[in-house]
């Protein structure tokens, strides 16, 4: 077989795990033609990351929530609730910004083991368990804040969002004749493009010693090429603008911890296994109650982080905050190719679902079109994932 149709038919049997991946790549191609170049200038791809931070955050929760076979709907205002708590004792108690950091996170994580007690321990569905959750919170956000928005945070508190990594590298703009140059920025750019391309060869190692290589060579250098190229020119961007947002950094040890987490511990599988067959896997002595509880009890605590950075970037706690947040993080978990019945999906199709929803919605800005349309465009493009997915399923049944 040649080179060329190895990849192709490789390409083919794996389009789910791909195709969104070359989804956002032709997007992003679209937009950047589609806005003269705008959407990949330094100020708006930063702005693209501030945007898009909380949004990806919950995704990361919310997939293993969905993976296990449940879903979330209070995320949004769990997001307006801690914000709003945090606004309350920061500005009008004067409380520490990192013990009310501390007491957020808490917050957020008790919510979601309350909310995640009744559907593990109780059988009650998550739907329900969930929509309740968004009233009571939302209503709550009403009542902490007495409808009206609070304040602004300190300073300290805003670098949470809004704050860069200060650069410690200042020498190497001079190596690109240029005075305004994040070295740091570009030096952990390229570091981290290294690091992936090592950590890929050793895997491909690996599985090569078990005779478990599917993937043709030429894709494997094809592929790894291109995604450290792109994180170079990205961190390359943002080194000529003002480096790394703080909540970038968060947001990539996030991503890191919770692919370990899904695919290399024996936590990740056994969630994998109750959402492929629930029955099965309690019977195989895995403690269902327990997990299911604790994804829900995970989402609120990343809920909770959201409403930090959320309220942190406005600088101010509105009652409004979060609104259909949850919608935007379900969805994305699904562009990024999980299953509507479980066990199916991947932290990367997670984060690739955020950053299309994310593309779209500041492309779409740029470019002038309207609220209205708007959602009705990310409607579509849900359905259309959706509609992928079972097409991809019905195909390999």
């Amino acid at each position: 077989m040649s080179g060329k149709s190895s990849v192709g038919a490789y390409l083919k049997n794996n389009m789910r795990q791909y195709g969104m991946l070359l989804a956002l790549v032709a997007i992003m191609i679209f937009f950047q033609f589609m806005t003269d170049g705008t959407l990949m200038k330094p100020v708006n791809l930063t702005n693209l990351f501030l945007q898009n931070s909380y949004i990806v955050i919950m995704a990361l929760g919310m997939l293993l929530v969905i993976v296990s076979g449940h879903i979330d709907l209070s995320v949004g205002s769990v997001v307006g609730f801690t914000g709003g708590l945090a606004a309350v004792l920061i500005v009008n108690q004067h409380w520490n910004p990192l013990l009310v950091a501390v007491v957020c996170l808490g917050t957020g994580a008790l919510i979601g083991a309350a909310q995640g007690y009744w559907v593990a321990y109780w059988r009650i569905p998550s739907f329900i368990v969930t929509l309740a959750g968004m009233l009571v919170f939302r209503g709550a956000t009403l009542w902490l804040l007495n409808g009206q928005s609070v304040g602004p945070f300190p300073k300290e508190f805003q670098l949470i969002s809004t704050g860069f990594v200060p650069d410690l590298l200042p020498f190497i703009g001079t190596v690109f004749g240029m005075k305004q140059f994040n070295g740091i920025a570009f030096v952990l750019g390229v570091a981290l493009a290294g690091g992936i391309i090592g950590l890929a060869v050793r895997a491909r190692k690996r599985a090569a010693t078990y005779g478990m290589v599917d993937e043709p060579f030429s894709f494997f250098v094809g592929k790894n090429g291109i995604i450290a190229v792109a994180i170079i020119y990205i961190s390359f961007l943002l080194a000529t603008y003002r480096g790394l947002p703080n909540v970038l950094i968060t947001m990539a040890i996030l991503i890191v911890a919770y692919m370990f987490v899904t695919n290399s511990t024996v936590v990740g599988r056994r969630i994998y296994a109750i959402g492929g067959n629930e029955k099965a896997a309690k019977l195989s002595g895995i403690n269902t109650n327990r997990l299911v509880f604790l994804s829900f009890a995970n989402m609120g605590l990343l809920a909770g982080l959201a409403g930090l950075i959320f309220a942190a970037r406005l600088n101010t706690a509105t009652p409004k905050a979060g609104v259909s947040f949850e919608l935007d993080v379900i969805a994305a978990v699904f562009i990024g190719g999980a299953s509507m019945s479980g066990g199916v999906g991947s932290i990367v199709g997670a984060v690739v679902g955020a950053f299309i929803m994310g593309v779209m919605n500041n492309g779409m800005s740029i470019l002038g079109i309207g609220i209205d349309y708007q959602q009705v465009i990310k409607g579509l493009v849900l359905l259309a994932a959706v509609i992928f997915d079972v097409y991809n399923k019905s195909k390999s049944h």
